[in-house]
């Protein structure tokens, strides 16, 4: 396992890293520029026109590489093989489809955006109806083909029986963590460090679960997402777009359903679920005094840059944020 784990990792890097040496160049030719809110931060202007949807390259990394590992470990393990080949085959078919929906709605979201030439793309309607189509689907396969039930795992408590309640309560918290992830992708590198934080964090609850499907698929996305850091990483050459933010949102979910600990999504991405409730709170605070603000600006880390953190000073700080709750994801489950 430890060969396909390594492969998985290494294949995920260099495909997602190599892919950089050719997207770039041909989203600038293409003139696929991001185009900066103007509500936003006024420092991150000089950022315009930097290329955009750059998600793909760790899109494809993860995709690729992932299907990689599990042919390889199905080959080593005689064994495994006929259930790998069932059961967590079609758990990675549904996760990766499920990852590559989120990611088309954010493609048609940056394509709007670019064609547009401004930072509105879909309206805020239109992304959630798709996004509660694509969750609704996820559930609905996963319970039928995933090998998934009704059933959710809970710290103390064990295994909940939740009845029909999981579907709305999975349905909020999947689109809550998708829209949370991509509003993080605010500062060069942060998404993506986070993100890769999170698949580590989720690749040692695998090991420990003896769920080598989900090592596999959490060790692609982290490879992937090192590989891109190189091109993310400030002073960034690329930015992944909502392209690759949903599709990392919906990793955070493909990553917590595979280990069949669905509460963990809140856990392990805690930075995350801390963003979204930021912006949350920023509004309602807003509204309900009208006018007045808790932050300098939401989601947090602009309030953090405003307040005079450096871009890499904030990635560091969130990791290490990002590292805090998945280690405590971890303890819980060596305890369960």
């Amino acid at each position: 396992m430890i060969f396909s784990v390594v492969l998985t990792v290494l294949l995920a890097f260099l495909l997602s890293w190599r892919i950089g040496f050719r997207l770039v160049p041909w989203l600038r030719a293409l003139k696929m520029g991001q185009v900066i809110n103007d509500i936003g931060p006024t420092w991150h202007k000089y950022k315009e026109g930097t290329p955009t949807m750059g998600g793909l390259m760790f899109i494809i990394g993860t995709v690729i590489a992932a299907a990689t590992g599990y042919i390889v470990l199905g080959s080593i393990q005689d064994t495994y093989f006929s259930s790998l080949w069932s059961v967590e085959w079609k758990r990675l078919i549904i996760n990766i489809l499920c990852c590559l929906a989120f990611a088309a709605i954010g493609f048609d979201d940056d394509y709007h955006k670019i064609m547009n030439h401004q930072n509105m793309g879909l309206t805020a309607i239109q992304k959630i109806m798709l996004q509660i189509l694509v969750s609704a689907a996820y559930l609905i396969a996963m319970r039928f083909w995933g090998d998934c039930s009704t059933v959710i795992w809970l710290p103390v408590f064990g295994d909940v029986e939740f009845g029909f309640l999981y579907y709305p309560l999975l349905m909020f918290s999947i689109i809550g963590i998708v829209n949370a992830v991509n509003l993080t992708d605010g500062v060069d590198g942060l998404a993506a460090s986070t993100t890769m934080v999170t698949a580590v964090g989720f690749m040692v609850i695998a090991s420990l679960l003896n769920n080598p499907g989900n090592l596999i698929f959490s060790a692609a996305v982290a490879g992937s997402l090192f590989g891109f850091l190189y091109w993310n990483y400030k002073p960034a050459k690329v930015f992944m777009g909502d392209t690759g933010s949903m599709f990392l949102g919906g990793a955070v979910v493909a990553m917590s359903f595979g280990s069949k600990r669905e509460f963990l999504m809140l856990l392990s991405g805690i930075l995350f679920v801390i963003e979204a409730f930021s912006d949350i709170i920023q509004v309602g605070y807003f509204k309900i005094t009208h006018g007045k603000r808790i932050f300098k600006m939401a989601p947090i880390h602009h309030h953090f840059e405003m307040c005079g953190w450096s871009e890499e000073k904030i990635v560091f700080v969130f990791s290490l944020i990002a590292l805090a709750g998945n280690l405590v994801s971890i303890y819980i489950t060596m305890l369960s």
